[in-house]
């Protein structure tokens, strides 16, 4: 029996969506760099998108846990993974956006975030059938062209 199942994955998902998409938001606010908010804030248009990818193809999926060493192993690796790493509670979310003070902070925040993001995406990618696998797929690459983005303009800008 599954302790984790993809309603869990789809509120992971999708918070991970809200939160970078808020996080952009704020970042154009964090830059007085024309080019620097108009990549924020078209990455905070794509974290929208994606949000609404997943409940798109992962609401109401069954899916099986891959093999487990116990009975929840992967369910307690990916919760762990979510809770610690990529969604923050509302007073987390807001003390780490409070150390953002210029662009280079946000854009290492924001390079960061992505690379997380491709990870967990890539592990939930593992619990889908198939055939739901392409839409993942995309997002992956969508999320690896943002921190391409990111870390271009960071290196243009000498930070």
């Amino acid at each position: 029996m599954a302790v984790f199942d993809a309603s869990d994955i789809v509120e992971a998902a999708v918070r991970i969506e809200e939160n970078g998409a808020n996080f952009y938001r704020y970042a154009v606010q964090l830059t007085a760099k024309e080019e620097v908010k108009t990549l924020f804030q078209m990455l905070a248009d794509q974290e929208v998108e994606h949000q609404q990818t997943f409940a798109k193809i992962l609401a109401g999926m069954d899916w099986n846990a891959p093999p487990e060493g116990y009975d929840g192993e992967y369910a307690a690796y990916l919760h762990s993974y979510v809770d610690n790493r990529l969604v923050f509670t509302a007073e987390a979310f807001a003390a780490e956006l409070a150390k953002l003070r210029d662009e280079a902070s946000a854009l290492d925040f924001a390079i960061q975030r992505e690379l997380d993001s491709i990870h967990y995406y890539r592990e939930m990618r593992e619990l889908l059938p198939a055939d739901r696998r392409d839409a993942i797929e995309r997002i992956i690459d969508e999320e690896k062209q943002h921190f391409i983005r990111l870390s271009a303009i960071k290196k243009s800008l000498g930070c």
